[in-house]
C-alpha cells in the first residue's frame, strides 16, 4: 500500500546538461495532492546562444510560429492559484518543437507559416538528434518524473496543457475563444467544454481549430500511453497577449478545476486508446 505524505514536494529542476548551459526546462513545485499537473510546451521564444535567431530577424520569433503568446503568463498564474506543479519549455518551438514525436517530420521546421527558417535548412539527421537530446528530451523527462512522483505519493495526475492560437488564419477569422483538443478519453475535455460554455459568453471549440489526437504528441505520449486523464486548452492569443488577459484567464480556470479534478473517474488510469492508429510512444 502506497503511504502518503502530507505535502510531497515534486523532483527539483533537472541540472542542465554538461555541455549545455542553455536551460531546457522551467519546473514550478507544487503540491501533488491536487491531482493536476499544467504543461506549457510552446513557453518560450529563446534560442540557446550558439543558434543565434536561427537566421530569423526578432520580429519573426515575437510571432505565433516561435512560441504561444500568453501562455506561459496563464500557466504560471494558474499554478499559483492552484497551489499545482507545472513543467514550461524554455526554448523556441522553432528549435525542435516538444508537442511532436520524435519521428514527426515537422519536429524541426524549415518551414512555418510562410517564414523560411534558414539555421533549419540544414539540419541533418546528427544535428535533430543533437536538439532532441538536449532539448526535447529533458522536457519530456521532467513529465515524467512529475508523473511518477504523483503515482509514488498515491496520485492519479491529470494533465492540462496550455496552448494559445492566433485570431486570424490566413485571412479568415476564427470565431472560438477558447477550445479543447482531446483524443478518446472525455474525462477531462468534455467537462471543461461544457463548464466554460455554461455562461453563455464563450465560443468554445471542440477540437477546434486543431486535431486533438496525434500520434507521439505531448498528451499522447504522458496522457494517452499511460490512461491519465487529459486534455489541452487552446486560447485565442489577442484574448490572453497581456498580463490582465492572462490572469483573468488563470482565475476563469481555477475556478473551473476543483470540481473537474474531484470527479472520480479523473482520480483512475484508464486506457482510452487513440484515433490516431497509435503506436507505442517513444521511449525517453
Amino acid at each position: 500500500m502506497l503511504r502518503l505524505s502530507a505535502d510531497p514536494e515534486p523532483p527539483s529542476t533537472p541540472e542542465p546538461e554538461a555541455a549545455n548551459a542553455f536551460r531546457a526546462v522551467e519546473i514550478i513545485s507544487g503540491n501533488l495532492h491536487t491531482g493536476l499537473i499544467i504543461l506549457c510546451d510552446h513557453a518560450s521564444n529563446a534560442l540557446p546562444p550558439e543558434y543565434g535567431s536561427l537566421g530569423l530577424p526578432q520580429t519573426q520569433l515575437e510571432r505565433h510560429i516561435g512560441y504561444d503568446i500568453g501562455a506561459a503568463g496563464v500557466t504560471r498564474a494558474l499554478a499559483a492559484r492552484l497551489g499545482a506543479p507545472a513543467v514550461l519549455s524554455c526554448f523556441s518551438r522553432l528549435l525542435i518543437d516538444p508537442n511532436r514525436g520524435e519521428d514527426d517530420p515537422t519536429l524541426v521546421m524549415r518551414l512555418s507559416d510562410g517564414a523560411v527558417v534558414p539555421g533549419n535548412r540544414h539540419a541533418d539527421a546528427a544535428e535533430v538528434e543533437r536538439r532532441i537530446a538536449l532539448y526535447h528530451r529533458p522536457y519530456h523527462r521532467a513529465i515524467e518524473q512529475q508523473i511518477d512522483a504523483a503515482l509514488a505519493a498515491g496520485v492519479v495526475p491529470a494533465l492540462f496543457s496550455v496552448h494559445s492560437f492566433t485570431p486570424v488564419w490566413r485571412g479568415v477569422p476564427r470565431p472560438w475563444h477558447v477550445a479543447l483538443l482531446w483524443d478518446l478519453d472525455p474525462r477531462f475535455a468534455r467537462p471543461m467544454i461544457d463548464a466554460l460554455a455554461a455562461p453563455g459568453d464563450l465560443i468554445v471549440g471542440d477540437n477546434e481549430p486543431y486535431d486533438g489526437a496525434l500520434r507521439n504528441d505531448c498528451l499522447y505520449r504522458h496522457g494517452t500511453a499511460r490512461g491519465l486523464p487529459h486534455a489541452l486548452i487552446e486560447i485565442r492569443q489577442d484574448l490572453i497577449a497581456d498580463e490582465a488577459g492572462q490572469l483573468a484567464w488563470a482565475d476563469r480556470l481555477a475556478d473551473l478545476m476543483p470540481a473537474l479534478l474531484a470527479r472520480p473517474d479523473m482520480r483512475e488510469a484508464r486506457i482510452f486508446g487513440s484515433r490516431t492508429d497509435a503506436v507505442p510512444p517513444i521511449s525517453v
